[in-house]
C-alpha cells in the first residue's frame, strides 16, 4: 500500500461527517462553523467532507480550526476549477497543514453544468493536467459511481468516495479497486424512530438527486426498478440509502458498509432544515458509535 494512502486510511479512522453547511462562504457563522469543526474532532471523527463544489479555500478555516481532524473535498468540480489553481491551493495547504486536506474531485452532473460532456475523458485530461502541475495520484480521491471511473480511482488516485450508495455497491466497489485504495462511501442518517416521518424527511431531502441521471442509473444497476425512483423514491429506496430507526439500527446499517469493504463512511445527518448545523445530532450520532 502507498504509504500515503496507508496514513490518509489512519488519519480519517472509520467515520467522519459529510456536510454541505461547513462550507458557506459568507463571513456570517465563520466562527460557529470552526466551532462545530472543533466539536467535531472532539467527538472522535477523523475527517468532515464538505458538500457541495468546495475547494481548499472552504477547507483551510475549518483545518486551521482543529489540530488533526481532515477535511476533504466532496466535490470540487473539475468542471469550475483549473489544474493549476487547485496544485497551488494543494500546494498551500499542504505546506502549513501536511496531510490534512484530500481534494476529492468529482464531474458533477449534466444539469448543473453548462456544456456539459464526456465526463469520462474530461476527468482523464483533469488528472492529467493535475499530474503536469505536480499534484500526485495519492493526494486526490475521486467521486466515483461506475467501473470506469472506479477504475480511476484505483489507478489515478488514492481511492473513491461514492455518494448515494448502497452497501452493495460498496462491496462492488471494494472489488474494483482492490485492498490498498481508500473507499470512503457517504452515507445518509435520519436520527428519528417513527418511520413515517423519517421516510417523509429522507424522501423529501432524496427529491432532488432523483432528478440527476448518474444516480438514477446507478440505482438501476444496483437492481431498483424504474418504480423505485419514481415518486420521491419507494420505501424500499429509502430504507437502502438512508439508516433511521433507534441506535441499533443506525448502527448496524453504518456496519454493514464497513463489512462490505470501505475503510471510512462519511455520515451525512439529513433533517428538515439543512441549512443549519445539526451539532446536537451530530453529538448523538458520535455516541452511538462510540
Amino acid at each position: 500500500m502507498n504509504e500515503t494512502t496507508a496514513s490518509l486510511k489512519e488519519s480519517i479512522g472509520r467515520y467522519g461527517i459529510w456536510n454541505a453547511a461547513l462550507r458557506a462562504e459568507a463571513p456570517e457563522g465563520a466562527a460557529e462553523r470552526a466551532e462545530a469543526a472543533a466539536e467535531l474532532e472532539q467527538l472522535g471523527f477523523g475527517a468532515v467532507w464538505l458538500g457541495g463544489n468546495s475547494s481548499a479555500r472552504h477547507a483551510a478555516p475549518l483545518i486551521g480550526a482543529t489540530s488533526r481532524l481532515v477535511v476533504g473535498t466532496s466535490i470540487q468540480s473539475i468542471w469550475e476549477h483549473g489544474a493549476a489553481e487547485t496544485a497551488a491551493s494543494f500546494a498551500e495547504l499542504e505546506v502549513s497543514h501536511p496531510g490534512r486536506f484530500v481534494l476529492g474531485l468529482g464531474v458533477s452532473h449534466g444539469p448543473a453544468v453548462k456544456g456539459y460532456r464526456r465526463p469520462y475523458s474530461t476527468m482523464v485530461a483533469h488528472l492529467d493536467d493535475l499530474d503536469r502541475a505536480g499534484l500526485r495520484a495519492e493526494h486526490r480521491v475521486l467521486a466515483a459511481l461506475g467501473p470506469k471511473m472506479l477504475d480511476l480511482s484505483r489507478d489515478r488516485a488514492a481511492g473513491a468516495i461514492p455518494y448515494l450508495v448502497t452497501p452493495e455497491h460498496t462491496a462492488q466497489a471494494r472489488e474494483r479497486l482492490g485492498a490498498d485504495p481508500l473507499l470512503a462511501p457517504e452515507f445518509k442518517v435520519v436520527l428519528d424512530t417513527d418511520p413515517s416521518r423519517a421516510r417523509a424527511t429522507a424522501r423529501a431531502y432524496l427529491a432532488m438527486y432523483l432528478r440527476l441521471p448518474n444516480y438514477t442509473n446507478n440505482f438501476l444497476k444496483l437492481g431498483f426498478t424504474d418504480a423505485d425512483v419514481a415518486d420521491g423514491g419507494s420505501d424500499r429506496l429509502i430504507d437502502a440509502v438512508f439508516a433511521w430507526g433507534d441506535d441499533t439500527a443506525i448502527r448496524a446499517r453504518v456496519d454493514a458498509f464497513l463489512d462490505a469493504g470501505a475503510d471510512h463512511v462519511a455520515l451525512q445527518v439529513v433533517e428538515d432544515d439543512m441549512t443549519r448545523l445539526p451539532r446536537e445530532t451530530w453529538r448523538r450520532l458520535a455516541a452511538l458509535l462510540a
